[in-house]
């Protein structure tokens, strides 16, 4: 085990809770801070955990919490020209579940909260430095904070990503602006079904809700990125009304954007990915979650990937005889993994705006991949089925 007793944790999103619950596990102490002055209550869009995200929060005993607030997704058709295939899965495996990120914020901030885990709110990192022993934090509001390590879990604009590595790159812009909002319609289409629609100027996505009604989202191609603050700018009617043009030539996108009420849009911003880094960590400091990897959401795992990575994070500090080789074997055991998935993430991402002949050869297309390629045990398999043994001893 490493002389690490304490961790200074930034971020308070969903890899930072889970990474201070996992630390607990391993017996080291960890404070979280967080930029935002408080809680993120009502903040941000749906995003889905996968069956290995699942696995990962059961270390830490928060499985069971998020089921309780999430959509059991079980079945997955792509939708083009009005034609639709269901896509093959894995039958023996949890159900996607699809959670609003503020619960599921909730409910990692809460489950922290209950084993003693304390989160300073007001807190945006501006330096640090290591001493002999450990590693000081300075925060914008002049005050400081110590401990044997320090773990970035600050998402796509990390400050401890640009600390470790000035050079580093930022996260690059998908072409696409995300937005939500529920629709006062029922769609044909059997409960826990998430439709993936290829519409003839943007892509989108929809679901059925309990007890009446369709969720859905939309990936509109952009020029250019917008900040979040840019795109709030925005009044909600202006860009409905931008919405129900793109799909005004869809169904059942039309419906779903002319039945959804404007003061309900929920603007997501402009959607990002992160390149792969040089480094992952210096001296005392490593980061963890988004602020790595954040693969674009086509994967449908990024949350479930920022969730492993905090549990084999903690391990690695827990078994690996000093800090620098339980972060070398950290991203080691990560790596691959992550850049995998996002390398095959990007490629869907350019099929999300299609052209005329696009549109024509996607039906055949994507019937040749379910038969070649779409073999779920080989291309979901190793995704989903991933588990960690969290009993058994991390290894360089």
């Amino acid at each position: 085990m490493t002389d690490v007793s304490t961790a200074i944790v930034i971020g308070g999103g969903i890899a930072g809770p889970v990474t201070a619950m996992a630390l607990r596990k391993a017996g080291i102490a960890a404070t979280v801070h967080e930029a935002y002055p408080s809680t993120a209550d009502g903040v941000g869009g749906t995003l889905a955990l996968a069956a290995n995200g699942l696995a990962a929060l059961r270390i830490v005993g928060v499985d069971q919490a998020v089921v309780a607030i999430g959509l059991p997704i079980s079945k997955t058709v792509m939708e083009v020209g009005g034609k639709r295939l269901e896509m093959p899965g894995l039958a023996d495996v949890a159900p996607m579940q699809l959670v609003h990120r503020a619960d599921l914020y909730r409910v990692l901030h809460d489950a922290a909260a209950a084993q003693g885990i304390t989160t300073e709110y007001g807190k945006r990192l501006t330096g640090a430095r290591e001493t002999p022993s450990g590693i000081v934090a300075t925060f914008a509001d002049g005050s400081t904070a110590s401990a044997d390590v320090l773990i970035g879990a600050d998402g796509v604009r990390s400050t401890v990503r640009t600390l470790i590595d000035p050079d580093a790159p930022g996260p690059r812009h998908t072409g696409t602006l995300g937005f939500e909002a529920a629709a006062d319609v029922d769609v044909p289409v059997e409960a826990g079904t998430m439709t993936f629609a290829f519409g003839k100027r943007g892509y989108y996505l929809y679901w059925p809700q309990p007890g009446g009604g369709t969720g859905w989202g939309v990936n509109l191609p952009q020029d250019r990125p917008y900040t979040m603050a840019e795109a709030r700018a925005v009044p909600k009617a202006e860009w409905m009304r931008t919405l129900r043009q793109a799909y005004a030539d869809d169904l059942p996108g039309h419906d779903l954007m002319q039945r959804s009420n404007p003061d309900e849009l929920q603007i997501v911003g402009s959607l990002q990915i992160m390149p792969p880094l040089r480094h992952w960590h210096r001296g005392r400091m490593v980061l963890v979650g988004d602020s790595a990897h954040a693969p674009s959401n086509s994967s449908g795992q990024g949350a479930s990937l920022a969730i492993e990575s905090a549990i084999q994070l903690a391990r690695c500090l827990r078994d690996l005889p000093d800090v620098p080789s339980a972060f070398a074997a950290y991203e080691g055991l990560r790596r691959s993994r992550v850049e995998g998935i996002a390398k095959r993430a990007a490629r869907v991402n350019q099929a999300k705006a299609l052209g005329p002949v696009g549109r024509l050869l996607m039906p055949i297309m994507m019937r040749a991949v379910m038969r070649v390629a779409m073999n779920p045990e080989k291309t979901l398999g190793p995704v989903q089925r991933y588990a960690i043994d969290w009993d058994a001893p991390a290894t360089a």
